[in-house]
């Protein structure tokens, strides 16, 4: 299998060439980031979950 690591889609080039000419947007991008994904995680709600968790038996 051949792969290129050179490749660059068209979606990307124009990306990058867009942020670079709006680069105001990359402020609105953390933004945004923070709002969906980025929250606070409470260790302890983790931990439960984690020890929740059903048992696989074969």
């Amino acid at each position: 299998m051949f792969t290129s690591y050179s490749y660059e889609s068209e979606h990307t080039k124009f990306m990058r060439e867009w942020l670079k000419q709006h680069p105001e947007e990359l402020e609105q991008q953390r933004i945004g980031r923070a709002l969906w994904w980025d929250k606070p995680q409470d260790q302890e709600q983790l931990r439960r979950a984690g020890e929740s968790k059903v048992k696989f038996q074969r």
